[in-house]
């Protein structure tokens, strides 16, 4: 059964499976085993290891149970489970917001690493504004957030993103441009990767 569904996976695309479980539901086990990973570490990235494998095997419930209702003339599989999943994300949003609390109260790791002072001087720029670039993003407005993190976490492109969350192309961009004046004035023009004041 196994070798049948690797094979199936490896030539039948995702909108194909999703119609013939329709009629045989064990053809949308290829689908798991294609995607959980990147669900898994999308939620993961939200809200932490302990919620993610449970949250990640309910998007893949609840894709199973609306199978139905997909239609590929709107977009691929993948942002479609990446939008279960934000949906789900959002059901949790009180442990989002405690995962961003304690990291605002986590003082920065300034330990040196001898020998490479650069990597060190990188490290200790970003663990300081570690706890206001969290406490910027949980003030962030949900929608905000959501693109935020299916661009950061999810690593989808803007066509992708729009599909996942329902809006327009445009509004995707208009969004994350938003997020990034926000953060970026939140954290007095400095880069949290880089340390660097921008003008």
């Amino acid at each position: 059964m196994t070798a049948e569904r690797d094979g199936l996976s490896a030539v039948i695309d995702d909108a194909t499976l999703i119609a013939q479980s329709r009629h045989r539901p064990d053809r949308f086990a290829a689908l798991y085993d294609r995607h959980f990973r990147e669900i898994y570490a999308y939620i993961s990235g939200r809200l932490g290891g302990q919620i993610a494998d449970d949250l990640a095997a309910e998007v893949f419930l609840v894709a199973f149970r609306k199978r139905d209702t997909f239609d590929p003339a709107r977009g691929a599989v993948l942002p479609w489970l990446y939008g279960i999943a934000t949906n789900l994300v959002a059901q949790h949003r009180r442990s989002e917001t405690r995962r961003l609390d304690a990291l605002r109260r986590t003082p920065p790791d300034t330990t040196a690493e001898h020998g490479h002072e650069d990597l060190v001087a990188t490290r200790v720029a970003a663990a300081s504004t570690q706890g206001r670039l969290a406490a910027a993003i949980g003030d962030l407005p949900d929608r905000d957030r959501d693109v935020l993190v299916l661009v950061a976490l999810g690593e989808l492109t803007y066509e992708e993103v729009a599909q996942a969350l329902d809006i327009p192309f445009g509004t995707v961009g208009s969004r994350l441009n938003r997020v990034r004046r926000k953060l970026r004035a939140r954290l007095g023009n400095v880069n949290p990767m880089l340390g660097e004041t921008h003008g």
